[in-house]
């Protein structure tokens, strides 16, 4: 599924009844679930009539296309089915309970609902809601895709205006050009330090965006809470001071992801193969004095991204459980407990004294391309011929790794 985004362009009044057929949305999705907490042993069956009784029940529902209505229904039972399987495969700690949903915040039609005018760029929106017609801002060409691509349209609100998204039944891979082989290999390790070491001995710093805004953020979260009246209805200066703040959010986190996008896709365009560490983010920010540090690296962005352009150029990604990265040494396997202040490597085997994030990348080099069946042949990397460039066979090709001193 190939997912192309425009933005929406139009009056006050069609924003309002967009911002109607979200609150929609988020009603079917909460009645459902609320049918089904009330009713034991409830189908996905039963609710999709339950959205049928809730049309001709309330006027405003019924207004609604009711691909959008089927929609919220799905999301609700996707939210209980994974709350089963969870159950079912017995997983740790929490469960998943289904949520009731405070602020939904998108719209998605299937095949009916909307028009699409691709000489001026234009989408219409044709059920009761009266959104009516809307103009794309955008540089990409319509005419490219067919009509019977297009599976969904979804209409999101963000602080900064109103955007669609064409859902499209396209693989990545036949719009894009498959690359040149490059012949090489990296392995990268992320970082507080560096935003990665790479295998190559090259580092890459940390941007740290949420840590330069952070006091601009403080400054418009002080005047928005300012203007709160607790128990009253919020004024129009509180409504505005909201969404400063929230727009400065947005804008920290879009720098965050095409940063990561930037990097992923030179590793990918210059490389063969990445190897990068399977790290569980979200156990990780449980620490409290490094969560801040972990949600602004975006090592969750950088991994998303390098898998998504090594599937649409076909290079291969691969995932290294994390396990003694940092603590073996990556010529002799012994190892070398270090805390985290310690940002060296030092071994008695002869090793140089290497930065314990480029041992790191070696080690995780090491695993991704040693013992690896399928393609790669049986070959490892002799880590012992310092300053030597070692191949590793990809089918027909060579992997070229050269470790520095």
């Amino acid at each position: 599924m190939f997912v192309l985004e425009l933005k929406l362009r139009g009056k006050e009044s069609q924003y309002r009844a967009i911002d109607s057929a979200i609150r929609t949305v988020q009603f079917v999705r909460n009645k459902c679930l609320r049918y089904w907490e009330d009713n034991k042993g409830v189908g996905q069956k039963d609710i999709y009539k339950h959205v049928t009784a809730l049309r001709k029940e309330f006027s405003f529902v019924k207004d609604l296309n009711s691909t959008a209505c089927q929609q919220a229904c799905e999301r609700t039972w996707t939210a209980i089915l994974k709350f089963y399987t969870n159950c079912k495969n017995k997983i740790p700690g929490k469960k998943g309970y289904p949520r009731y949903s405070k602020r939904t915040r998108s719209v998605e039609f299937k095949k009916s609902g909307w028009k699409l005018n691709r000489d001026p760029k234009r989408i219409t929106f044709t059920d009761h809601k009266n959104i009516g017609e809307l103009k794309l801002v955008g540089s990409r060409d319509l005419y490219y895709f067919s009509e019977w691509q297009i599976q969904r349209v979804r209409i999101v609100r963000r602080a900064d205006g109103y955007f669609v998204q064409l859902m499209l039944k396209l693989d990545p891979r036949d719009i894009t050009p498959q690359l040149e082989p490059t012949k090489k290999c990296i392995a990268i390790d992320v970082g507080l330090k560096y935003f990665y070491c790479d295998s190559n001995n090259n580092t890459v710093e940390c941007p740290k965006y949420y840590r330069k805004s952070e006091k601009r953020l403080n400054q418009l979260n002080r005047r928005k809470s300012k203007k709160f009246k607790k128990g009253q209805k919020q004024s129009h200066n509180y409504i505005k001071a909201r969404k400063r703040y929230a727009k400065r959010h947005l804008k920290v986190s879009r720098q965050r992801e095409e940063f990561a996008k930037e990097k992923a896709l030179r590793l990918i365009q210059s490389n063969d193969l990445v190897a990068y560490e399977d790290l569980k983010v979200k156990n990780l920010v449980r620490n409290k004095k490094l969560a801040k540090s972990i949600n602004d690296a975006a090592w969750s962005q950088l991994r998303k991204w390098i898998e998504y352009f090594g599937l649409k150029y076909g290079r291969l990604t691969i995932a290294i459980p994390p396990h003694h990265t940092t603590s073996d040494c990556p010529n002799c396997g012994k190892r070398v407990k270090k805390s985290l202040s310690t940002r060296t490597h030092v071994c008695n085997c002869g090793i140089p004294v290497l930065d314990r994030d480029y041992a790191a990348s070696l080690n995780i080099l090491k695993k991704a391309t040693s013992g690896h069946g399928g393609s790669w042949s049986n070959e490892i990397l002799d880590l012992n011929a310092w300053g030597d460039s070692t191949s590793i066979l990809i089918g027909s090709h060579t992997c070229q790794s050269k470790l520095n001193r």
